[in-house]
This record gives C-alpha cells, sequence and structure tokens, in this order.
C-alpha cells in the first residue's frame, strides 16, 4: 500500500523502501504480515516499492525534503547497497542539515550485513528489533574506479567475487546453497590474475591472487566469515587476500572461511588501513571483477578508502 507524497501528513515519521523482488518474491509476501505491526511499532508510515536503484534515491529525496529523518529498507544486502549510495549522495546534497537514520529489515538471501548487527532473521523478530534500536555513526567504504564512485556498506572485494555476484545475480531463484554452489563452481575455472596492492600508499603485496576482500563487516557470501576481526566503527578496513595456489589447495581450505580460522593459512595475508589501492599488471587488459555488497561491477584501478562515521545507522 503507497501513501503517496502530496498527501503525507506532519505525523508521518519513518520511510518505508520496499523491494518486494528481493529474496525471489519472498520480500513482497513477508511485507504484508509484519506491515500492521510496522504501524504499531514505529508509528505512521510511508511506503515507497521500488525495483530499481534510481528510483530509491527519488523516493529519499522526497522523503527529506518532506522531513522525514529515518528510513527502513526491507530487502537484502543489494537493498542495502542503493540505500547506502542514495543516502551518501543525499547527505552531500544537504550538508548542513540533519542526516537520514537508516535501518534495514533482512529478507534477502545473504542477509550478511544482518550477521555482523545481531539483527533476527525472523522478520517480526527484526521489526522489534529495529523499533528498540538506536542510530550510531557507521563506517562506510568508497571505491573509486575507473572514473566512478560507489560507496559499500559491508565488504568490497577483487578478484573472484564479482565471478560469483554475476553466477548468483542470473538465477532464478536462489537458494541457501547457491553462495557455496557459485564459489565452487567459480574456484574450478577462475585464473587469479598478477596485481599489486598498496595499503596507506605503502606496497603490501605483488603478485597472483584470487581474492582481495575490503572489508568493513566481517561476513559476506551467506555466512563466510571472510573477516572475523572487522569492526563497523573503528575507522579502518580489515584486508584479507587469498593468493593464487592450486585448486586443490584452496577447495581443500574453502570450509575454514567458515569459522574464520582461514587467516592461518599460509596462502591468506591479513593486514588493516584506511586507504587500498589495487592494480591489475600492465599486461592483462582485463578488467577487474568486483563484489560491493553483492552487486557486481568491474574495474582495472581500483582505490578503496575508508569514510569513518558517514552515515547514522540504526544498531
Amino acid at each position: 500500500m503507497d501513501r503517496h507524497w502530496g498527501r503525507t501528513r506532519p505525523a508521518i515519521k519513518t520511510l518505508i523502501i520496499l523491494n518486494p523482488f528481493a529474496a525471489s518474491g519472498r520480500a513482497g509476501k513477508l511485507w504484508g504480515e509484519i506491515e500492521p505491526l510496522l504501524w504499531e511499532l514505529l508509528g505512521e508510515l510511508v511506503v515507497a516499492v521500488t525495483q530499481r536503484p534510481e528510483e530509491v534515491a527519488q523516493h529519499l529525496e522526497l522523503a527529506y525534503a518532506a522531513g522525514l529523518t529515518r528510513v527502513i529498507s526491507i530487502g537484502g544486502d543489494g537493498t542495502n547497497h542503493a540505500l547506502v549510495n542514495a543516502l551518501a549522495a543525499l547527505n552531500e546534497r544537504h550538508p548542513e542539515g540533519p542526516q537520514m537514520v537508516y535501518g534495514n529489515l533482512p529478507v534477502g538471501t545473504g542477509r550478511d550485513w544482518a550477521r555482523n548487527l545481531g539483527t533476527p532473521f525472523d522478520i517480526k523478530a527484526a521489526a522489534h528489533w529495529i523499533a528498540q534500536a538506536q542510530p550510531h555513526p557507521t563506517d562506510v567504504g568508497l571505491l573509486t574506479f575507473d572514473g566512478k564512485r560507489e560507496h559499500f556498506l559491508n565488504i568490497g572485494s577483487a578478484g573472484m567475487g564479482g565471478e560469483v555476484d554475476r553466477y548468483i545475480n542470473g538465477l532464478s531463484q536462489r537458494r541457501p546453497w547457491s553462495f557455496l554452489q557459485a564459489t565452487v563452481s567459480t574456484l574450478l575455472r577462475y585464473q587469479p590474475p598478477p596485481i599489486r596492492i598498496a595499503l596507506d600508499g605503502q606496497e603490501w603485496y605483488e603478485g597472483t591472487a584470487y581474492i582481495v576482500a575490503v572489508s568493513n563487516g566481517s561476513t559476506f557470501a551467506h555466512g563466510m566469515k571472510i573477516a572475523p576481526n572487522a569492526e563497523i566503527n573503528d575507522g579502518l578496513f580489515d584486508v584479507i587476500l587469498v593468493k593464487g595456489m592450486s585448486r586443490l589447495r584452496i577447495l581443500a581450505a574453502l570450509w575454514s572461511v567458515y569459522n574464520g580460522s582461514h587467516l592461518s593459512h599460509p596462502c591468506v595475508q591479513a593486514g588493516r588501513a584506511r586507504q587500498v589501492q589495487i592494480d591489475k599488471s600492465a599486461l592483462n587488459s582485463t578488467p577487474l571483477g568486483l563484489d560491493l555488497d553483492g552487486e557486481h561491477a568491474e574495474g582495472h584501478s581500483l582505490t578503496f578508502e575508508m569514510r569513518p562515521g558517514l552515515l547514522q545507522l540504526l544498531t
């Protein structure tokens, strides 16, 4: 049920961004179950149903102009990604105004940002949780690549993660095991490219790599604890590098990512930084695959920068 902007009443406090197609349509079904509960817990709502990122930005601008300062999305990590970029742009356009507070009710397939925060997966329990949550300044990553800029909330990675995204996003229906299936499938055919990495301007690694995870949160790909020590408000990325190795060796070690013990593997390197620069070898013109909160992209020369406390998130 949409509330139209022209009839918005002053008492309305919260914008709901609903992606009904998240989790293969499960989000739309769950919305019917929790809408009355959210009205009870949060007060009056403006509900915006959206499918495309550009629609998210439009709804945020209208809500901000109407005086709303709290937005809650109902969707997965991809919905989070769209909201974070739209909120960052909104704040840049209104530097003197109040920041809009953001929260997420997780109903997607991965739900990895929810794992970072400890948000319940049961949708009604999550509604009660978010009604009690308070806004806190939260770090956000910024990636600049090939003349583009994108923010990410959880994890941005270069390497095979982009191919995993491509596989996942091409599925008509996702299952809990889809991310593991996509990871194994990608590992069986991925050729780790030669790259150079610098942390805060200092050379850190040069060689082949399966993946470089630039991590604000700890978990991605439906529960893989790629950066188990990462914190979302310490002003630093946890950088996890998986070096080139034999397929048999990396497949044998894959299970360890689910409990975080992979950090002790001899082909895994970990560091911390506020800025991470990644470049491919000049001899290889193929762009690196990118994973940004579950969204696929590609780029050649990458600069990740931490933006401490950029957004006010309900945690």
